[in-house]
C-alpha cells in the first residue's frame, strides 16, 4: 500500500516540476507536511548531498524519501514514479514535435513553459536560503539567524564571486570547500 503512494505522489511530483531538480523543492515541502516520510530538515539535509554528489536532485531526493519510508523498494518506486511522468511525455512529444515545431501555438507553450519553471526554481532557491539561514524556531530575535551558517555562506559567495574568472572559481571548488568547512564544523 505504502509503495503505491509513494509512486502517486512522486509521480505527481515528476508530472509538473518543471524545469529540473530543485523545481521538485516545493512539492517535497507539501509532501513533508502531509507525510512523515521525510522533514523539512530531511529536505535541506537531501539538497546538500544532492547537490554535491552525481546524478540528478530530483531522483537523488525521491530515491532518499522512497528508501526513508520503505527501504529499497520505497527508493526504487519513488525514483520510477519521479522519471516516469518525463518519459511519457518526452515519448510523446518527440514523436509529434516535429511535425508541429514551427506551429505558434506549440513555441507559445514553451514560451510559457520558461517563466513557470524559472518561478518555481526561483521559489526552490529562495526556500533552501531561508531554510539554510534562518531558524524557523528561534526564540530569541538573535537566534533567528543561523549565524555559522550565514557566516559560511557569505565567505563562499564572497570567494566565487572574486575567483569567478579562474579555476579555484568554479563551482565545483565551492561546492567542496562548502562541504569540507560543514564537516570541520560538525566535529
Amino acid at each position: 500500500m505504502i509503495v503505491g503512494i509513494l509512486f502517486v505522489e512522486f509521480f505527481k511530483i515528476g508530472l509538473f516540476s518543471v524545469g529540473g531538480g530543485l523545481a521538485t523543492v516545493p512539492f517535497l515541502y507539501e509532501l513533508a507536511e502531509r507525510y512523515d516520510w521525510i522533514t523539512v530538515s530531511d529536505i535541506a539535509t537531501m539538497i546538500a548531498i544532492a547537490e554535491s554528489t552525481p546524478g540528478a536532485i530530483g531522483v537523488n531526493m525521491a530515491t532518499y524519501a522512497g528508501f526513508q519510508c520503505a527501504s529499497i523498494a520505497g527508493a526504487v518506486i519513488a525514483t520510477l514514479g519521479l522519471v516516469s511522468p518525463s518519459i511519457i511525455i518526452i515519448s510523446i512529444i518527440a514523436g509529434i514535435l516535429t511535425a508541429f515545431k514551427n506551429n505558434r501555438i506549440v513555441q507559445a507553450v514553451f514560451s510559457g513553459l520558461r517563466p513557470a519553471a524559472t518561478g518555481l526554481i526561483g521559489a526552490a532557491g529562495f526556500g533552501i536560503l531561508r531554510l539554510a539561514l534562518f531558524s524557523r524556531t528561534a526564540e530569541l530575535w538573535y537566534d533567528f539567524i543561523k549565524w555559522q551558517e550565514l557566516i559560511v555562506f557569505a565567505v563562499i559567495f564572497i570567494t566565487f564571486r572574486l575567483l569567478k574568472k579562474t579555476a579555484l572559481g568554479h563551482p565545483v571548488f565551492c561546492i567542496v570547500a562548502a562541504a569540507l568547512i560543514g564537516v570541520i564544523l560538525a566535529l
